[in-house]
């Protein structure tokens, strides 16, 4: 069961030696970590070269593209049969892949895994109760698109549901957000409730902090439903 690793960077030299020391030492030699650089400006790829590590391939963009763009980029390179979502600045726990490695092999039916997550500053300082135990995970379509709970960097999925997830909508509001509602409509979604990962939460951090406007809000929603009824109707017309 080879495993990809898939990650977005971008002027991550703060944080991303950490994160790559935290990744590379649960994958087997088979295994990849595939990053797309989103024209970086300061010292993130040489950081990245210093592992000196076969199993890291860099693709690098000449522009910036945003977030969207890469993470799509990062998961068409992807070779792996089960694909994990990383960020830039976060620290895996050392048992992060072996529970999510024996999730799959338990459970044919999961075509993704959702773990919890610890709430890190920084400095790397727990700041926070964990993830979900505030804000629980509920599976279902609609309740994500009203309240999404996906988090990307929590998750890892069959690269089976790739075939209806790309390419992203370029409208649509996160990657993650749309791969677990995906999901959700063609699979099923299994969740560890035990943190096995330390999700960063700092002044750079791409996904924002605050909550959006409701404009914003709405607009998204939209997009995010029109999306998913096109993206449907395609299923359902390449079935027939």
């Amino acid at each position: 069961m080879k495993i990809s690793v898939c990650m977005a960077t971008y002027n991550g030299e703060r944080f991303i030696h950490q994160q790559l020391s935290s990744i590379v030492c649960q994958l087997a030699e088979d295994d990849e970590v595939v990053i797309v650089d989103d024209a970086s400006s300061d010292a993130t790829i040489e950081i990245i070269e210093s592992f000196c590590d076969a199993r890291i391939r860099i693709v690098r963009h000449e522009r910036n593209c945003g977030v969207l763009q890469t993470f799509n980029r990062a998961l068409e390179e992807a070779t792996g049969e089960i694909i994990f979502m990383a960020d830039q600045d976060d620290v895996w726990h050392p048992d992060k892949v072996s529970q999510i490695k024996t999730l799959f092999l338990e459970s044919p039916d999961f075509s993704l895994a959702l773990s919890d997550c610890s709430i890190i500053d920084a400095e790397g300082t727990i700041t926070a109760e964990t993830r979900f135990k505030s804000e629980k995970f509920t599976p279902g379509a609609l309740r994500n698109i009203v309240r999404n709970r996906y988090l990307g960097c929590s998750m890892a999925f069959r690269r089976s549901i790739l075939s209806y997830c790309l390419p992203f909508p370029p409208d649509i509001p996160m990657h993650d957000m749309w791969i677990g509602i995906m999901n959700q409509l063609f699979g099923r979604t299994g969740f560890i409730d035990e943190p096995l990962m330390s999700y960063r939460r700092h002044d750079n951090n791409i996904s924002p902090q605050k909550h959006a406007t409701v404009e914003r809000m709405i607009r998204w929603r939209w997009s995010l439903v029109k999306n998913l009824v096109y993206r449907c109707a395609r299923e359902l017309f390449r079935l027939r």
